[in-house]
């Protein structure tokens, strides 16, 4: 009577093993499927950024202002 009790216990163990697996693993892949899609947008997003980076750094400079030729004679002082 005792060995069947113990036997009963054991495969009690390894039934709810087998199914502890089982039932990490399908909740496990769903999280590891939303995790590679998340890692693809960043991978996106950084490929983005760095492409507007560069795109900025080769800007080329806006052409500097001419300077306004303002003679002394035509402004009148105390007049």
């Amino acid at each position: 009577m005792d060995i069947a009790i113990i036997g009963w216990i054991w495969m009690g163990i390894v039934i709810g093993a087998i199914a502890g697996i089982v039932t990490s693993g399908i909740l496990s892949s769903g999280r590891q499927a939303e995790l590679e899609s998340e890692n693809l947008h960043l991978v996106f997003i950084r490929d983005s950024l760095k492409a507007e980076i560069f795109r900025l750094e080769n800007q080329v400079k806006p052409k500097p202002r001419k300077k306004r030729n303002l003679k002394a004679k035509s402004i009148k002082i105390g007049e």
